[in-house]
């Protein structure tokens, strides 16, 4: 009878330990999961393009705990072990993504989370989104009420920061004082990589405030 009592109490265990194992099987494969992996390691590549850009946001931000001072320190780590033009590089394509980024769309979106818009705040929520992470930013872009999945309400949707890093990552490993060489510089002056006074027009279709509920119903149910 004793012997039955330890083979039952055994395979109870056992039946346990499969069950739970495959609760954390579905956890950490489930495709409706919107949280990103921790990125532990950063292996730099040859070139600075639109991939290694997104390596370096997706590694900050997945190593930031959603501190944003953090996160900006963790890009300046990163900006500073290439060369200046692969900096330069970053700052183009960090520009072309703030201009594609703006959509109404996106501005509607951020007009919900942070209730009201201004000029300042859609150009810093933009680079909140950017810092994101690709996927994030991907996503947004095609649906902005994707976002109701990502941001909490009362979180800081702004990461101005992100647009002084490679300035001051240039200026460290130069030694100079910013002029028409930096960056910033080139990215405007050489590409016309404008998303201030002369940012080409906001795309897609302008809504009122009464259209917000339907449009982005998610987020409406969210911050409403």
């Amino acid at each position: 009878m004793t012997l039955i009592m330890q083979n039952s109490a055994r395979f109870f265990l056992l039946f346990l330990t499969l069950v739970a194992c495959k609760q954390a099987t579905k956890q950490n494969y489930n495709t409706d999961s919107y949280s990103e992996p921790i990125i532990t390691e950063f292996k730099k590549g040859d070139k600075m393009d639109e991939n290694e850009f997104w390596k370096i946001i997706d590694y900050s931000m997945a190593n930031s705990n959603g501190n944003r001072e953090t996160q900006e320190k963790l890009i300046l780590e990163k900006l500073l072990s290439y060369s200046l033009e692969e900096i330069t590089s970053f700052e183009i394509i960090f520009r072309q993504l703030v201009i594609e980024a703006d959509d109404f769309k996106i501005m509607g979106a951020e007009k919900i989370i942070e209730g009201w818009v201004m000029d300042d705040s859609y150009l810093y929520f933009r680079c909140w989104l950017i810092g994101q992470g690709q996927r994030t930013f991907e996503e947004a872009l095609k649906e902005p009420d994707y976002l109701a999945n990502i941001v909490s309400k009362g979180e800081y949707t702004n990461f101005e920061e992100l647009m002084y890093v490679a300035t001051k990552a240039y200026s460290q490993i130069s030694g100079k004082e910013e002029d028409e060489t930096f960056p910033r510089g080139v990215a405007i002056i050489a590409k016309e990589l404008d998303y201030d006074f002369g940012a080409p027009p906001t795309k897609g279709t302008d809504w009122t405030e009464d259209q917000l509920p339907s449009l982005y119903p998610k987020l409406w149910a969210k911050f409403h």
